[in-house]
């Protein structure tokens, strides 16, 4: 969608987004390398936006229509859940085999095999006969997006010169945070119109365009070199990152916010489009404008770190999404609404410390260990779509928000462990002296 514990800067990642300061290998003293301005800088810019915007919105299509699938294919919430997490549960799969192929074939070809493969299910899925065939299809479709991610910020790190890339990776998570709201909102409306098919076949189309786009007008690599894949290195490399505890707590935060996440805007279309809301499917898609609240507190995240420390920051995103979810239990819309603000901006912020923190943490295999962030992250997002509508399913609106509220206490109990660890180091530091 980062390490030292007051860190005074945090490289902002939104859902999806890879955080790529550690690939800054680059010196600014290359004429060849692109800065704004510039004919190349503006194309590449344009090219990774629309990957962004087709890489979302094909990712999470489905979501703001769970509840018209539903109705049309005659299945439960928690079935029709599997359509998302089908999807992200492809891409945490694939990303890791995906970044290692990137630096074989090449960053450029990855992306543009990976949005081809996916526009071209996006035109076969409005189409599935039955849930099974949409999910499968949908499953196929987030393990081909997966080329996105893994290669974009690699691709950026050797084309831009490293002082030009702070903005350049801004523009593709701006896309990313578009193309998510955007193909929500756009499938809702068409399909408050013509139906939940017409939806998917809209946002098929608009990733059409975009792959189209993308590959029109990406410049080609100019300084990747491709290396050769070696399993058994990835392997060594995945398996001491694992075996760092830092990193697997900040695994872990990761994918307990996710899991929050993924299950409320699963499952929230349901608890809007039933009484006593009832509102159309058009206007459950709009709810997700409530995302750009996310690029508020995702900014803010570097400065909460500057002043309360990492851990400070995450029991901040914890208590405010804590409270976000106790505000949805109430019956008024304007309490959903604001508790829906709340649970977003407290996501955006968790999400923005806990990945930043991944790079800076990892002294190498930076990219693996961000990869390995993002598959943890996916994961929890496929884990708390299937798990919110179950509890949906069982026990309501109230079942989602316990749900929700466990991982939060979780993420706490995680943050709570590693603030006495450091309090217990710091004293035996003191103790040596």
């Amino acid at each position: 969608m980062p390490p030292a514990d007051t860190g005074a800067s945090v490289v902002v990642q939104r859902p999806g987004a890879f955080t790529a300061s550690s690939l800054q290998s680059s010196s600014d003293s290359d004429d060849t390398r692109l800065l704004p301005g510039g004919s190349g800088y503006r194309r590449m810019s344009f090219a990774l936006f629309a990957a962004g915007v087709a890489t979302f919105a094909l990712l999470y299509s489905t979501q703001a229509l769970l509840p018209a699938i539903s109705a049309g294919l005659g299945v439960a919430a928690d079935e029709a859940s599997w359509t998302v997490s089908a999807a992200t549960g492809g891409l945490a799969l694939a990303v890791v085999p995906l970044s290692a192929l990137s630096e074989r074939y090449g960053r450029r070809q990855t992306m543009t095999v990976s949005l081809c493969v996916a526009a071209f299910i996006a035109l076969l899925v409005p189409f599935a006969p039955d849930l099974g065939w949409l999910t499968a299809l949908r499953a196929v479709q987030g393990a081909a997006l997966a080329g996105v991610p893994a290669s974009a910020m690699a691709y950026l790190a050797e084309e831009v010169r490293p002082k030009a890339l702070v903005g350049a990776i801004g523009l593709f998570v701006a896309g990313n945070s578009i193309g998510g709201m955007t193909g929500r909102i756009l499938a809702g409306w068409v399909a408050q119109a013509w139906g939940w098919r017409a939806g998917l076949a809209a946002v098929g189309v608009l990733a059409v365009v975009c792959a189209a786009a993308f590959r029109l007008l990406i410049p080609k690599a100019r300084h990747f070199s491709p290396t050769a894949v070696s399993p058994r290195a990835l392997a060594r490399t995945v398996a001491g990152h694992l075996s760092d505890p830092l990193l697997r707590r900040l695994y872990a935060i990761g994918a307990l916010f996710m899991t929050v996440f993924g299950a409320v805007y699963t499952v929230v279309g349901y608890r809007l489009a039933d009484e006593p809301f009832s509102l159309p499917q058009g206007v459950v898609g709009s709810v997700f404008l409530i995302y750009l609240v996310g690029t508020a507190s995702s900014a803010a995240a570097g400065k909460l770190v500057a002043r309360m420390g990492r851990r400070g920051a995450l029991y901040l995103a914890v208590g405010t999404t804590g409270t976000g979810l106790l505000l949805t239990v109430g019956s008024s819309l304007a309490a959903v609404l604001s508790g829906l603000v709340l649970i977003t901006a407290g996501f955006f912020a968790g999400h923005a410390v806990a990945s930043s923190s991944v790079s800076r943490t990892a002294k190498t295999g930076r990219a693996q260990a961000s990869a390995l962030y993002q598959t943890a992250y996916y994961v929890g997002s496929s884990v708390g779509g299937t798990l919110g509508a179950l509890a949906f399913r069982g026990f309501g609106w109230d079942g989602t928000v316990v749900l929700g509220l466990a991982a939060m206490v979780a993420a706490a109990s995680i943050t709570l462990y590693a603030t006495r660890r450091a309090m217990v180091e710091q004293r035996l530091v003191v103790g040596r002296r």
